[in-house]
């Protein structure tokens, strides 16, 4: 699993020194499961721009993810208080069962659309906060430990290849 992790973070290393497109990146780990309270928060700066950019959640997660789907709720918040709250479904595996996303060890990796061709209105600190909501068929209360999802990131690219 070490070796797996080295491996991983040398070619994450490679890519963001060629990656052209990034504005903002930022991953956080999750240990011992996604609990269903657990919130993870991402803040950063921007300028009030006209200029469209994509938003992505990027999920890291491994063969203990039991899931077919990832539900989440996703806030973001505004520098003058205005908040937008999304109710997002992805898909996290084929028919078979197998994981989608991309890697070559037991470690996949989703970028999955949060927002495309977004802007910024105000210039200041956004904070945006994410929530597993999944839950189990037939039941009210939402999982409370999500396993298998080892990391979460939000990233903000950039249109143009610079």
């Amino acid at each position: 699993m070490l070796k797996n992790s080295v491996l991983l973070f040398l070619f994450a290393s490679m890519m963001i020194s060629c990656d052209k497109t990034q504005i903002f990146d930022e991953y956080h780990t999750i240990d011992d499961g996604w609990h269903r309270d657990s919130i993870i928060t991402f803040n950063f700066e921007q300028k009030a721009s006209k200029v469209p950019v994509n938003l992505f959640i990027n999920v890291r997660n491994n063969d203990d993810y039991e899931f077919s789907n990832l539900f989440l709720i996703v806030k973001m918040e505004q520098p003058k208080g205005k908040i937008h709250i999304d109710t997002l479904e992805y898909q996290m595996a084929n028919p078979d069962g197998t994981l989608m996303g991309e890697g070559w060890s037991d470690i996949k990796e989703s970028k999955l659309w949060y927002k495309e061709k977004a802007t910024f209105s105000e210039t200041g600190n956004y904070k945006v906060s994410i929530q597993q909501a999944v839950r189990q068929t037939g039941k009210v209360t939402g999982v409370e430990r999500l396993n298998g999802i080892t990391e979460i990131g939000f990233r903000i690219e950039s249109l143009e290849k610079k």
